[in-house]
């Protein structure tokens, strides 16, 4: 009820999403979007293998965390702010914080999901949904070097499909919880049903973080999370690994 409510609170707002770029969105964000995003942890299978995350409490207590103060927090300021310089047209401003974006990224696992997916993501727009802002931005940030990180990829289709901001970046803080939730499922293990609870109790974390993302600007950034950055970087040595980060 809570998300259905925000969802209506922002489509007053900001106008109601279209039918068409309801269900686009929903794909961009799925599993069955070629991203890979099944291949990634983000540092959560170091933290299960250590006893960091044992059970669903802990889970939840990690990605809560993460939403509310580390790289998804981040994440999410800088998806507003992409969505906002795309929807104004001020392309110098979009590839300034494309390029912020790609240096917030705190480790070389962080930069790999976030990089591998934005590229993934950016690919299969163009050859799908081509679109003159996606082309915009690829060119952009090749002829810069910047590689793309999927923030802001999704949050410049979300913006040139007419998606309000707020409604694309709850979708999108839902889907890495999603993401991060099914991994913990598969590593501790947990039940599907217990999976589904986890997601049911992130829920007030994501329309939080996005609430606290919507009236953020730039200097906002930043990360104290630091056991989410430090799992990451031990997990690039474990010697049993699963996931690519």
């Amino acid at each position: 009820m809570a998300i259905a409510q925000a969802i209506t609170m922002d489509s007053h707002k900001q106008g109601f999403v279209a039918a068409r770029s309801l269900l686009r969105l929903q794909n961009w964000l799925s599993p069955a979007f070629p991203t890979g995003s099944y291949s990634y942890s983000h540092g959560l299978e170091w933290a299960i293998a250590s006893n960091q995350i044992h059970d669903r409490t802990s889970l939840v207590d990690w990605l809560d965390a993460d939403l509310r103060f580390g790289s998804a927090r981040n994440d999410a300021i800088v998806f507003v702010e992409a969505w906002r310089c795309a929807t104004s047209g001020d392309q110098a401003r979009l590839l300034e914080t494309a390029e912020l974006a790609a240096a917030l990224l705190a480790t070389s696992e962080f930069a790999l999901e976030a990089q591998q997916q934005g590229a993934a993501s950016l690919a299969t727009l163009r050859a799908v949904w081509r679109d003159p802002a996606i082309d915009a931005l690829s060119e952009g940030l090749r002829e810069r070097g910047i590689p793309p990180v999927l923030p802001i990829v999704i949050a410049v289709q979300s913006a040139t499909e007419g998606v309000p901001r707020g409604t694309a970046l709850r979708a999108f803080l839902y889907a890495w919880v999603s993401n991060l939730v099914t991994a913990g499922v598969r590593l501790i293990p947990l039940g599907q049903i217990d999976g589904q609870r986890a997601l049911a109790e992130l829920e007030q974390a994501v329309l939080e973080a996005s609430e606290r993302a919507l009236s953020s600007r730039i200097d906002d950034l930043g990360s104290a999370a630091l056991m989410v950055d430090l799992a990451s970087m031990w997990h690039e040595t474990q010697y049993t690994r699963l996931f690519r980060s």
